[in-house]
């Protein structure tokens, strides 16, 4: 029992921080950079496709299986879902606010269309399957393979963590935050918006598609219905509940929602009857909404709130003091 109950954990887990590395991207774009996509399955899409066309045996119906090693996919799976970003972001980075949203969602659309109907190179309704899981020689064991695949998804997220955090207490990183907070300052100091605002989406897009590429091979199969609208609610869930512009939060905010996720999902099959679970598990939704409302009522800023970063070796929590500000608006 307790061997099952880690293999469990482990899954779970592992699954969390893969929703943990979709949140660093995103935070990078809305948390840092004020960008509001809400395309997030669209990009997370890209990655697992790309990766997984990457990787897979060879098939005689469809366009890929290349059969190169699993890291290769990930890396691909990233750079294309960045190079596209760039692409899309070059068309749509001045748009503001609601009208980028609209059109980031819109990109999502056209991603899971063409998911659902190119299937001599998606698989089509159908997918792809036979995608490489890492450690696979442990899938017997279920715990040893949980475990690794859960050191794999704990590295991952701390060498992205880092790298974020080093971005942040940059000049770069506090050239983003002036953007966000007042850009005709920003402009009057001779910052390009567009330009950082572009590389901005391009990274947080890379990101959101490396994420993408290693769920794809932690699952092993992937279809469009994987990379939903539902997709990206939970994701935004995850970084207003844990804090957006803090990365820290981003990670505890992807745990504690894919948490109550879980829970709820367990509580749904044990209180109803399998014919009235479909409908049922619209209160998934129901208790991921007011777990939101609350956390909001009693932090507004997200369990963890941003931190104002003065310098690459000074940071001060964000308390709204205007010397905070005026610190920070100097270092930009």
């Amino acid at each position: 029992m307790s061997a099952d109950l880690l293999s469990y954990g482990a899954f779970f887990l592992t699954m969390a921080l893969t929703y943990a590395v979709i949140c660093l991207g995103l935070n990078v774009q809305w948390g840092q950079t004020g960008l509001f996509n809400v395309g997030i399955a669209g990009f997370v899409a890209i990655g697992a496709y790309a990766s997984a066309l990457l990787t897979t045996p060879d098939d005689a119906v469809r366009f890929g299986g290349f059969g190169l090693p699993i890291i290769v996919g990930w890396i691909g799976g990233a750079l294309v879902t960045g190079l596209v970003s760039f692409l899309i972001g070059a068309l749509t980075i001045r748009l503001r606010a609601d009208y980028l949203a609209i059109a980031t969602f819109g990109v999502a659309v056209v991603v899971q269309l063409a998911a659902l109907n190119l299937e001599g190179i998606t698989g089509g309704p159908f997918g792809i399957g036979f995608i490489p899981r890492p450690f696979a020689d442990y899938a017997g064991n279920p715990l040893v393979f949980g475990l690794a695949n859960l050191g794999v998804l704990v590295v991952i997220v701390l060498l992205l963590y880092l790298m974020l955090e080093r971005l942040a207490r940059s000049p770069w990183g506090r050239v983003l935050r002036a953007i966000r907070e007042d850009e005709q300052a920003a402009l009057a100091l001779g910052k390009s918006a567009t330009r950082f605002r572009l590389q901005a989406f391009a990274i947080g897009g890379g990101i959101m598609g490396l994420a993408g590429a290693v769920q794809a091979h932690f699952i092993g199969f992937i279809a469009p219905d994987n990379y939903v609208p539902m997709l990206t609610f939970q994701v935004w869930a995850m970084l207003i509940v844990g804090g957006s512009g803090n990365n820290k939060g981003a990670i505890l905010g992807a745990v504690l929602v894919w948490g109550i996720w879980a829970m709820s999902a367990a509580a749904v099959s044990g209180l109803f009857p399998p014919g009235q679970q479909a409908r049922a598990a619209a209160l998934q939704i129901v208790m991921i909404g007011v777990a939101l409302c609350a956390i909001l009522l009693l932090r507004p800023r997200g369990l963890l709130g941003e931190e104002r970063v003065v310098s690459r070796h000074i940071g001060a929590r964000d308390d709204g003091s205007k010397d905070g500000q005026t610190s920070d608006a100097k270092n930009s």
